[in-house]
């Protein structure tokens, strides 16, 4: 509890620093999101006047944020511009967005695991060499390439998945998706378990093991892999936020919905307040990633959990 404790203590100003840090950048940048709110017509300026004192940007910025913060911690992460909440708009495409963050996840650490768990068995036989090579190529290759891609051979010719939208919800409408957003964060997991468990493999621990007789299944999975996935664990959980806010690209080939395709349209449109609640919700979910892969860590290894306490 303690260790815990002092992660947690840790996260709180790395909270507030990115958060204040996205906040002065969407509404520090030039233009007037109220001008832009009524595109080419003329507004009076007793108008603008009322319009910016309802979203307090005639207030300082340091005062706006303060405003704002103190909504979040009552759950209210504001409003548009054109009084919708925030909240609100961000309900169902934040569930869409966190059923394909979900799936690529869980594909990434069962695939990835499991093709780097045999490539590091079979060092330099004919599984790793294919492993190394098909990672490779996913990282070589764009991530709008291998979505459109998968998309026509598995999706139109072949029929195995629906091609766009979340009609038929989960899985049917978010396994090809989902892999295509995890296939280039499977390609890291699964090099990452083979580097790390070939390294381990040779350790003296896994020898000492080896030589009492302990069985083979049983020095592999207990003590050579448990001691690799701590890299793996630390990729994982950072990997999470990072399929959260980059499944831009990836619902606009398959047509989802999710929060990616609404921070880019807040984009266009400059609604500040959609963006930053957008950020706010994705810095959460990095805080809250990085705090369980440290207690992980614990986990894995009690040596770390003894150095930190």
């Amino acid at each position: 509890m303690r260790y815990a404790a002092q992660r947690l203590a840790q996260a709180i100003p790395v909270f507030f620093a990115t958060t204040f840090l996205i906040y002065t950048m969407v509404f520090a940048l030039p233009g007037d999101p109220i001008l832009a709110l009524a595109g080419d017509k003329p507004v009076p300026e007793q108008v603008l006047a009322v319009m910016r004192a309802r979203y307090h940007l005639d207030e300082p910025l340091l005062v706006q944020y303060g405003r704002y913060m103190l909504g979040v911690f009552h759950g209210d992460l504001g409003e548009t511009f054109t009084g919708q909440p925030v909240s609100e708009l961000l309900q169902d495409r934040w569930a869409i967005t966190a059923q394909l963050a979900l799936t690529a996840w869980v594909f990434e650490l069962v695939v990835g695991v499991g093709l780097g768990v045999l490539a590091g068995l079979r060092r330099g036989g004919a599984a790793d060499t294919a492993v190394l090579a098909g990672t490779t190529f996913v990282i070589a290759v764009p991530v709008f390439v291998v979505g459109y891609t998968a998309q026509i051979v598995l999706g139109l010719n072949l029929g195995l998945f629906p091609t766009a939208g979340s009609d038929e919800g989960w899985p049917g409408s978010y396994l090809l998706p989902g892999m295509v957003l995890g296939s280039f964060g499977l390609a890291y997991v699964a090099r990452l378990t083979r580097t790390s468990l070939v390294e381990n493999l040779r350790a003296d621990y896994v020898r000492t093991a080896t030589a009492k007789g302990l069985a083979r299944r049983r020095v592999v999975g207990l003590h050579a892999l448990r001691n690799s996935l701590i890299p793996v664990v630390t990729y994982l959980g950072v990997d999470f936020g990072n399929l959260m806010a980059g499944a831009v690209v990836t619902e606009g080939i398959f047509n989802l919905p999710g929060i990616g395709q609404q921070v880019f349209q807040s984009i266009q449109l400059q609604e500040g307040p959609v963006v930053v609640g957008v950020v706010t919700l994705l810095v959460m979910i990095f805080i809250l990633a990085n705090l369980a892969v440290d207690l992980l860590y614990g986990v894995l290894d009690p040596r770390i959990r003894r150095a930190r306490a």
